[in-house]
């Protein structure tokens, strides 16, 4: 480990809320946003334009958006899930209850082979997609196509862009390792 590491295996300290008073401002627009400054937001303080931006960028992704929430967090456990992202899946996990999930469908997301009897054939048209924007990139026509006849064209962009963006959230997680 480096001299930069820390006693709680973050690679970069997270800044404490309340202890930087130029800080301030941002950290009570994150806290009304999401109720609380997380740890990933205490770490990305340590670059306030990032961090106004990825506020911005992941509030409009999820509260902003127009997929049905339980379709969002689906797609979000789904990325953690292949991104061994176990903090983001654990932070979503509330939300997607609150959104309808039911436990035992979460449960089924956390496998690397989804049961597909459990999924709605839109539900799995989703995380094929999801599995193959976050594994593979490039997406064929038929993966797409699946997805695409049931969304207008904000809903499919939405839909996008939450995977997208939640691979980048998981993968800013794993490596700072922000919650291992």
């Amino acid at each position: 480990m480096s001299n930069h590491d820390n006693s709680s295996g973050l690679r970069i300290a997270p800044i404490t809320p309340g202890t930087r008073p130029e800080l301030a401002q941002q950290e009570a627009a994150i806290t009304a946003e999401r109720g609380r400054v997380s740890l990933l937001y205490q770490v990305l303080l340590n670059s306030p334009p990032l961090a106004h931006g990825w506020e911005q960028m992941l509030s409009a992704v999820r509260n902003r958006s127009s997929l049905p929430a339980e379709l969002r967090e689906l797609v979000i456990l789904r990325v953690a899930v292949i991104n061994r992202a176990p903090y983001e899946f654990a932070a979503h996990v509330p939300h997607a209850l609150k959104a309808g999930m039911p436990q035992c469908r979460i449960d089924k997301l956390r496998e690397v082979m989804v049961d597909e009897a459990a999924f709605s054939v839109l539900e799995l048209a989703i995380v094929r997609l999801t599995d193959t924007m976050t594994r593979d990139i490039e997406v064929p026509d038929s993966v797409f196509d699946a997805v695409r006849v049931h969304f207008n064209e904000q809903q499919t962009i939405d839909l996008v862009a939450t995977v997208a963006a939640y691979n980048m959230v998981s993968r800013f997680l794993v490596v700072l390792r922000i919650g291992h």
